[in-house]
């Protein structure tokens, strides 16, 4: 059973101070494995087929109502509705009539100042949709009410709900749903910011459905205990964007307008003020402020003229189809790195996101950055912060098992609760890949992506050679972990080879760094000074060379006076990097920068003289493939490379300026050859932006990866939930 059915069965049971307990437990557990649907269901913003657009040519609606769950909240609705008035708004309160005595004079009041009154429910005990026979018997004293209060909508406690049955009601509107909020006892969302119409069958008669779609207070101030109101800023901001309805869902029961009372399980009456006051300020003019009955008349005759009659059929949910007709398919990646500045997890992400699948991300995240991230179509669940300080090969480790306990754990809860179709993970490490234990062991096929072979890494990272414990230990994780993998991608062909020693050849299949073309293409420079800029960007690791390059820069930087060095990234180099250009005197000549969002980086890159990547020709940097060169190349940036053995196998000096690995005098002679010829600069660009669009365009070769992806999720398919199903 689901735990929200759980409790709200056993809830009447249970003492007041435990509900809130339990509920706030249950809450905070799942609100990070239901980032990528509250507060904001990206797939909700589709606006329906013909939408003409609101009364008056607004950009949004607004729709303020309020549920009275006990008689202490009816006593608040008058000190409510004068704030209301005071700031120019109205709204709706719903009143439970079998709960307590609802004032025959308050109703009037609101009917009187232009409010309106709905019913909500009747005794407000979670009953109404156990059977049938009880909703009919609770239907007909509810018609009641509703033609006794003048009344015309209906919002059943607890969010209950059920389409057909609530024909039964004498009612223009309901409002007994929300377009996302897992934490409800009935979780699954109606998946839009706009109404809708619920046709009866052959019949013309039905009613329209306004869901909620701003969070309800009780959720964000009582059980989540926010302190601000940044989550409803942050979704109606979203909402405007989408030209949606703002309907937004608050309990007087649980508003002080006392602020020395400091009650318990309640929140100040200026965060709603708050609010309604950034409405007013920030959208002024742009908002269609209605009562949900007049915003049931406007949908309702909006539907007859416009919409497909009868049902939702005008409704189409975000990606609910792919354009290519192939199935969506729910797909999760796990990276040991930072997804913004990774451009190979990226690339595959949303390559895939583009097409129409679901993808989820669990990586690293860096201080000061949400937990939860939606980046071009792609979650991005970041579950761990990291800073790349490490000392030694414990603190290393340390930091490595922490995110593979952390993301197994994770990647198991979202797995159990709406199964991938396919799990990828990115090394390093190997071991990662044991992370999706549980999708292994119900069928879900996994990718293991080796971006770099680790035994040489770490030997060439701590120093140590293949004879070592470190060493031989790491290449059995390496066939364990190869072994437990459905396929094996490897970066590049050299360490295609190298890894036979660990896979069979036709378990593994090369697929490259290629450049993203939607980040790294040919753009026009916006730099106007006459500096001769170097950059190297990337992780600053021994192995990549970066001191080598600074001792070059400094042996050359009288005979290249406007030349400057600018470096972006961090690494376990960074600090001892700075020392040294500080002990050789280059401080206004070369300068480090934090790592940048790849978009951000590219707009960088195309802004530069001359790429410079300085890596080292030991048993690891001579293997490893830069993606940077590749990157450069698309950009029409001309590149400065060690011959390295691996970038001698794929590029030629027709494309870019080699040196002599790890000889610093060949490397600062290359630098003043570039900085001093503009015509040698301009002729290698040309050539490695038409190599980069021949050889190694990521659009021609991503068939690759998306064949193997349908290949492997068609032989291992995800036992499927029902795809009304959102929570998570």
């Amino acid at each position: 059973m689901n735990p929200n059915h759980l409790y709200y069965l056993l809830r009447p049971l249970i003492p007041r101070r435990l509900q809130l307990n339990l509920r706030r437990s249950m809450v905070h557990r799942r609100r990070m494995l239901s980032a990528d649907v509250w507060p904001i269901d990206y797939r909700a913003g589709v606006q329906p087929p013909g939408w003409n657009g609101w009364p008056g040519g607004k950009k949004f609606a607004l729709v303020l109502t309020h549920d009275v769950e006990t008689a202490k909240g009816q006593e608040n609705v008058p000190a409510l509705m004068e704030l209301e008035e005071r700031l120019g708004f109205r709204s709706s309160f719903g009143f439970v009539p079998e709960r307590y005595a609802v004032s025959p004079w308050l109703l009037g009041c609101l009917g009187e100042r232009g409010f309106e009154v709905t019913v909500h429910g009747l005794t407000h005990d979670g009953k109404y949709y156990q059977s049938h026979k009880i909703f009919q018997e609770r239907a007909h004293r509810i018609n009641h009410y509703l033609k006794e209060w003048k009344a015309v909508g209906f919002r059943t406690p607890s969010m209950h709900h059920n389409f057909d049955w609530l024909h039964l009601l004498d009612i223009r509107y309901d409002s007994s749903t929300f377009d996302t909020d897992p934490f409800e006892p009935q979780p699954e969302g109606v998946r839009t910011v706009f109404p809708f119409l619920v046709g009866n069958g052959a019949s013309d008669q039905g009613y329209v459905e306004l869901p909620y779609t701003l969070p309800q207070d009780f959720t964000v101030f009582v059980t989540m205990e926010e302190q601000t109101i940044d989550i409803w800023k942050r979704k109606l901001d979203w909402i405007v964007e989408h030209g949606g309805m703002a309907l937004l869902l608050t309990h007087p029961d649980y508003m002080t307008f006392n602020p020395a009372a400091g009650l318990r399980n309640t929140y100040p009456i200026r965060l709603y003020e708050e609010l309604l006051t950034y409405v007013s300020e920030r959208y002024s003019g742009q908002y269609w402020h209605a009562l949900p009955r007049d915003m049931a008349d406007f949908w309702a005759e909006t539907a007859k003229s416009t919409f497909a009659s009868g049902g939702r059929s005008h409704f189409v949910p975000y990606a609910d189809s792919i354009s290519d007709g192939a199935p969506k398919k729910r797909i999760c990646m796990l990276s040991y790195s930072y997804y913004d500045v990774d451009a190979r997890v990226s690339r595959y992400a949303e390559t895939l996101a583009r097409r129409g699948d679901h993808v989820d991300v669990i990586a690293l995240g860096q201080e000061g950055q949400d937990a939860f991230a939606r980046i071009n179509g792609v979650n991005v669940y970041r579950i761990q912060k990291r800073e790349r300080n490490e000392k030694g090969k414990l603190q290393f480790l340390r930091r490595l098992l922490k995110f593979f306990v952390a993301s197994s754990v994770f990647l198991s809860r979202r797995h159990g609760a709406q199964p991938y179709d396919l799990i990828h993970v990115h090394s390093v490490p190997d071991f990662e890949v044991f992370a999706a234990w549980l999708p292994k062991l119900k069928g879900t096929p996994v990718i293991l992506d080796i971006h770099d072979i680790v035994p040489e890494f770490y030997a060439a990272k701590f120093r140590t050679d293949k004879r070592s414990f470190l060493y031989k230990m790491l290449l059995l994780i390496e066939r364990l972990s190869a072994r437990f993998a459905d396929h094996v991608i490897i970066s590049n062909h050299i360490w295609q080879k190298t890894l036979t020693r660990s896979v069979r050849e036709e378990k593994c299949t090369v697929v490259m760094n290629f450049p993203d073309p939607n980040v790294f293409y040919h753009r026009p420079r916006t730099r106007t000074d006459d500096r001769f800029i170097m950059a190297y960007p990337g992780t600053l690791n021994w192995h990549q060379g970066l001191d080598l390059a600074v001792r070059a820069f400094a042996s050359v930087k009288e005979r290249i006076p406007r030349a400057e060095f600018h470096i972006y990234g961090q690494g376990d180099v960074k600090e001892s990097l700075k020392r040294m250009a500080a002990d050789l005197g280059l401080e206004g000549r070369v300068f480090f920068h934090d790592m940048l969002p790849k978009e951000k980086i590219a707009d960088v890159m195309a802004n530069v003289d001359l790429g410079v990547v300085p890596k080292r020709n030991d048993s690891f940097g001579g293997d490893a493939f830069s993606t940077k060169i590749l990157e450069f190349m698309s950009l029409g940036v001309p590149v400065l490379v060690a011959g390295t053995r691996i970038d001698r196998h794929y590029f030629s000096d027709s494309v870019v300026r080699f040196f002599e690995p790890e000889d610093e005098a060949s490397l600062a002679a290359a630098m003043v050859e570039l900085a001093e010829n503009d015509g040698l600069c301009k002729g290698l660009s040309e050539r490695a932006r038409k190599f980069v669009q021949e050889e190694y365009d990521w659009e021609l070769r991503k068939g690759i990866y998306l064949g193997m992806v349908d290949g492997l999720a068609r032989s291992c398919p995800a036992v499927r939930l029902d795809d009304n199903d959102i929570s998570p």
